[in-house]
């Protein structure tokens, strides 16, 4: 009976390729839930579980890492873009998997239902961890004898025990061969408590040999008390008085229904439109973005695509049970896999509305994350443009414009820490990108209770008694694949330089102006910023305005941040992206993550910076941005036993690219409320809802029916 349920289920899902490829899909929409289970059968033919000879039965084993859309090439989408009904792409998911203790990097066809490439990976690297084996590895301690009985030797009870995964790196060990895939375990104490992170049970160290699911190395070096409970709850409802500020709560009301339309992935807002993806590896994708020019009436392009490649986050603890800790969320633990639903009126205001995402389990099995991204309009009462003039003969005259833009979120929560990723459209034509640091802090157990009791070196902050989080690193590498009215772009970089006057010309001694210098090489495009007056501008060489300038957007960096660590250290080595703010390379389609394809237990040597060693032509050709923020944390206690978020990010804005301010004519919003009035809800009737509801969930299913269709905004994206 099972037998014929498995067939009865493999027949359904290939007799619904046709409709799961169909055209209605955009090329570069994530790969929908029927497609995920497509891909799981062809592979799982292809690499069956079970071989069976005439005398032997012979188990396999198989297990899913990644599952993602295999980008196609970028002149292909652009020809599709310009001609939809014509062009045809095969959709393909690139799949990284492990078999019999290989990895493999398949191509999968769904059109054809076939592996188009098969690879076994031969060099040093791992894919990705799933969630799975990390759960299996954690649950491993629990009835592991010399762990049971540190645990018994610490006056702990087991039922209150809970384990975590940590990745292992790589430190020099095994420099000629191949080093056994592994993953470390911690365990916490969470009596009287769910911030299990602030009461580690230090001392304790075991590796899991994770291709065969077992403990392979135990230590249980020292002991020190484990951190108190008291203080450490953040939950709302275990909360107990004084309480702190009551906060006025303010809707965002959109009387008209949202001012965004949504076909599929595709967005029109404003002058904006854009295509939002999913990768199960880096979270969200922006793609084919192109803004409304007034003055030449067309869509012009401005951000073929642009993602987190990867987030490098050390720790600077040396000692046996931390040194280890330097974790690369996207390549190790999938930033978008990571990723969870968000709560309506906390996490995104009341006019958002929602995206679901998937990614494949161990198994191949398709896995929704309901909420995963939200998009809404946010008016924070910011001003677009403002000017009063007073010294006029008919009187004062005043002009201000209201700002409003449209965000993309999504919150990736990574092990202690929750990151949130906005990507924000303004109708200036800037596109501002953001990340906020919050969750828990990262910890370790110690005796001391007081600063003055500490007379070494503890790699971090006493932040409560017996507590210390750890100094520690977040460095997170975009990749910008701008595409400024065309494909040929360049790189400047504009130093600002201070000139003397020595003539007697005026009766100032000095002055700065600007030398503009175009990259030609990739090595001459690393920089890092803030180290002098400079500014950096992706430019179309061959396209001037009226005036004759090269149009172009700037980047408008954010705090300039470089990794301390020697470059000799094996962290370092293996995210030699760090070293620079930026990196500017040709576009090559198999260069997507900066980290490299196989991270976990990498040894440095595929990387960004192994690839720009190829020092390639970038004048006035296809390029990539690419461009590493960073925060040192030293943590404070203020950061305890919950942390405030901590925000950065970076602008990339239009620079000559229109040919004067191009939200000059834009019309100012009636207001919906008098000033100082009550604000009500409007009622759905008043509201006269349009396409969507704002703060409802909506499927990137192919069959999901909305108003606007790819081909109507196929000129625009």
């Amino acid at each position: 009976m099972a037998l014929l349920v498995l067939i009865f289920s493999i027949f359904i899902t290939l007799s619904l390729s046709p409709m799961i490829t169909s055209q209605k899909l955009h090329p570069l929409d994530p790969l929908t839930m029927s497609e995920i289970t497509l891909v799981q059968t062809i592979v799982k033919k292809a690499y069956p579980t079970t071989t069976t000879t005439t005398t032997t039965t012979s188990h396999n084993n198989l297990t899913f890492h990644y599952v993602g859309l295999d980008e196609p090439e970028k002149r292909t989408v652009l020809k599709w873009q310009s001609r939809p009904k014509t062009v045809r792409i095969p959709r393909r998911a690139l799949v990284h998997a492990r078999y019999n203790k290989q990895t493999l990097e398949l191509i999968v066809d769904l059109s054809t239902r076939s592996l188009v490439s098969q690879q076994v990976h031969v060099g040093h690297g791992y894919p990705v961890y799933s969630f799975d084996e990390q759960t299996k590895a954690s649950d491993l301690p629990m009835s592991y004898k010399p762990f049971i009985e540190s645990i018994k030797k610490r006056g702990l009870n087991m039922s209150h025990v809970v384990c975590s995964t940590l990745s292992v790196g790589w430190f020099g060990e095994d420099e000629k061969g191949m080093s056994p895939r592994e993953i470390k375990v911690q365990c916490f104490y969470t009596e009287k408590t769910t911030n299990l992170y602030l009461r580690p049970i230090e001392g304790i160290t075991m590796v899991v040999d994770l291709d065969n699911i077992k403990i392979v190395d135990y230590q249980d070096r020292i002991r020190v008390p484990v951190p108190k409970a008291e203080g450490t709850e953040y939950q709302m409802s275990k909360q107990r008085p004084p309480f702190g500020p009551r906060l006025s709560a303010v809707a965002s009301e959109s009387p008209n229904g949202p001012g965004f339309k949504l076909d599929g992935h595709t967005i029109k807002w404003a002058n904006w439109g854009f295509h939002v993806g999913f990768d199960s590896r880096v979270g969200p994708v922006i793609s084919l973005a192109s803004i409304y020019d007034i003055e030449k009436h067309k869509y012009r392009r401005v951000l073929y695509r642009g993602y987190v490649s990867e987030m490098f986050v050390p720790y600077m603890d040396p000692t046996e049970e931390v040194y280890f800790r330097t974790y690369f969320d996207c390549g190790e633990d999938g930033f978008g896999q990571s990723a969870v639903s968000l709560e309506p009126l906390a996490d995104c205001p009341h006019n958002a509305v929602f995206m679901d995402a998937y990614y494949a389990d161990e198994n191949g099995n398709p896995v929704q994350i309901s909420n995963a991204f939200c998009i809404f309009e946010q008016h924070a009462g910011h001003i677009m443009w403002r000017h009063t003039e007073s010294g006029l003969h008919e009187g004062e005259v005043r002009e201000v414009r209201q700002d409003v833009s449209l965000v993309v979120r999504m919150v990736s929560t990574v092990g202690n820490y929750d990151y949130i990723n906005d990507w924000e459209f303004k109708p200036s034509g800037s596109i501002k990108v953001g990340v906020g640091l919050t969750g828990v802090l990262a910890t370790k157990g110690v005796p001391h209770t007081h600063v003055d009791q500490i007379k070494e070196d503890l790699y971090g902050a006493l932040l409560a008694e017996n507590t210390i989080a750890t100094h520690h690193d977040h460095f997170l590498n975009y990749y910008l694949d701008l595409d400024v009215d065309g494909q040929e772009n360049s790189f400047v970089k504009t130093d600002l330089v201070t000139k003397r006057v020595s003539d007697h010309s005026s009766p100032r001694k000095s002055y700065w102006t600007i030398t503009k210098k175009t990259a030609k090489t990739e090595l001459e495009a690393r920089l890092n910023v803030g180290l002098r007056p400079s500014e950096f501008a992706v430019v179309n060489p061959n396209i001037k305005t009226k005036v004759g300038n090269e149009i172009g957007y700037r980047l408008m960096p954010g705090s300039a941040t470089i990794p301390l660590l020697t470059s000799d250290d094996y962290p370092q080595i293996r995210a030699p992206f760090t070293n620079y703010n930026i990196w500017v390379t040709p576009y090559n389609k198999s260069e997507k993550w900066a980290g490299g394809k196989f991270v976990s237990q990498s040894r440095g040597e595929d990387n960004l910076a192994i690839w720009s060693l190829r020092n390639r032509k970038i004048e006035n050709k296809d390029i990539v941005l690419w461009y590493t923020i960073g925060f040192h944390h030293v943590p404070t206690q203020e950061e305890y036993p919950v942390m405030p978020t901590l925000t950065g990010g970076f602008e990339l804005r239009p620079t000559n690219f229109f040919e004067r301010n191009p939200v000059l004519k834009s019309q100012q919003p009636a207001p919906s409320v008098e000033p100082s009035s009550p604000v009500t809800a409007a009622t759905p009737e008043e509201r006269n809802v349009r396409d969507i509801e704002p703060g409802s969930p909506v499927s990137n299913s192919p069959d999901v029916t909305v108003s606007v269709t790819n081909e109507q905004l196929a000129h625009i994206i």
